[in-house]
């Protein structure tokens, strides 16, 4: 589903100038609402002009972001919304395209485009919300719930380890990766403004609490911290780091300097017609 976003006036705008008409139906105290104000704070403060934005999503309750929001948007399927990002971002590099979803979309059915996308390193943005469940769909665990986790739809819990985002979004490639904690709205504002204006594929991972289906996530709040050590340009570095993390250090661990999709096609054109005039000669 794509939707128009209305013309804005020519002027620096407020947070609250990108944000639609429409009404978020989040159920009430759901970490998606901060993360909303958040996203809006960092395109404010960058000072991006509404149509030159799209965002981009998949399935799930952090999925209808695009319609709360005055830009460009696309609700596409599950797990398909990275794909969709991406080349809408080849074919338009003009555009500043943030990808968002959830833990479900993005790390189970579209956990393969996750890969994919970190090692192409297209100058997107992608935000998952992360509350560790299938919110929208009742409560089932998610590929990012503890194994123990005991509920109706599984009892005892799952017994599978779980994904770690940050993790693989490292090892894969990403050029930016990042956490931080839906409740803290200026750490989050920072750290997407920062994302954002970053080159190449940025990866941020939200904590983001399901108060309706996981009521103990309000202690989040309590269990968030920052991490002892300022962010990492060394991907070594980074990756001793994050192994070793408890999942509640927020804040940037890792800013490459990978060339972006786009330079690295251009080098091995310029590489091959090299090689086709040295062998014309």
């Amino acid at each position: 589903m794509v939707r128009r976003m209305s013309v804005a006036a020519p002027c620096k705008l407020k947070a609250s100038d990108y944000k639609s008409g429409t009404k978020p139906v989040w159920c009430p105290g759901c970490g998606d609402f901060h993360v909303l104000a958040s996203l809006t704070k960092a395109i404010a403060a960058l000072a991006l002009v509404p149509e030159n934005l799209a965002v981009v999503s998949g399935i799930g309750c952090s999925s209808r972001i695009p319609a709360y929001l005055n830009c460009y948007g696309f609700h596409g399927v599950h797990g398909r919304a990275l794909p969709l990002a991406t080349g809408l971002k080849v074919a338009r590099p003009d555009l500043t395209v943030i990808c968002a979803g959830g833990d479900g979309d993005g790390f189970s059915i579209g956990g393969n485009h996750l890969l994919h996308a970190c090692r192409r390193n297209v100058d997107i943005t992608y935000v998952v919300m992360d509350n560790e469940i299938y919110g929208m769909t009742k409560g089932q665990p998610s590929p990012t719930t503890a194994p123990d986790w005991d509920s109706e739809l599984a009892p005892g819990g799952t017994g599978v380890s779980p994904f770690h985002p940050l993790v693989i979004a490292l090892a894969s490639g990403a050029n930016f990766v990042a956490r931080t904690f839906a409740g803290d709205v200026k750490g989050t504002t920072r750290t997407l403004a920062e994302a954002i204006g970053h080159p190449g594929f940025s990866f941020v991972q939200i904590l983001s609490p399901c108060v309706t289906f996981r009521p103990d996530q309000r202690e989040w709040k309590n269990k968030v911290h920052p991490p002892p050590v300022t962010f990492t340009t060394d991907p070594a570095q980074a990756a001793r780091r994050v192994m070793t993390d408890d999942g509640f250090n927020i804040g940037v661990l890792y800013k490459g300097s990978r060339d972006i999709y786009g330079q690295a096609v251009e080098r091995n054109a310029e590489f091959e017609r090299d090689l086709d005039a040295e062998f014309l000669v």
